[in-house]
């Protein structure tokens, strides 16, 4: 039987990638381990943390085909971050000038949550209280 151990990483390809890295470690705070440029690639790659922890890997590639968001698609749907104070996470989205979907409450943890997006329209979301409640 095979046994993970946990996700050992989410891969994200950005359109602008200076944009993205700006978002992701300057706005959402995920901090930058490596960043590399792959010259035969014409492509950069950044490892990026959350408290330490290698989570993201960022990745621009040239003419990459935009992603499909809207209407939603077959596949990954959405990738959640948990917070502790999720009116306080989106006040903070919202000094940025990123918009955030009304609060939602998920029927069945009761915990509340919201959804916005990063530069290229990937769909992000804060999850009030902790990773272990997350859908």
């Amino acid at each position: 039987m095979l046994s993970l151990k946990a996700i050992h990483h989410i891969a994200i390809i950005a359109s602008n990638y200076s944009q993205s890295r700006h978002f992701y470690c300057q706005i959402l705070g995920l901090q930058l381990l490596n960043e590399t440029y792959r010259a035969e690639r014409q492509s950069w790659k950044a490892d990026l943390a959350l408290d330490g922890r290698y989570v993201i890997e960022l990745f621009s590639f040239p003419d990459a085909p935009p992603r499909v968001s809207y209407p939603e698609a077959c596949g990954l749907r959405h990738l959640a971050f948990a917070v502790e104070d999720l009116e306080q996470a989106i006040r903070f989205l919202a000094s940025h000038h990123i918009e955030c979907e009304p609060i939602r409450i998920d029927p069945i943890t009761n915990k509340a949550f919201t959804f916005f997006s990063d530069p290229d329209g990937l769909p992000l979301e804060f999850y009030q209280d902790g990773v272990d409640d997350a859908e």
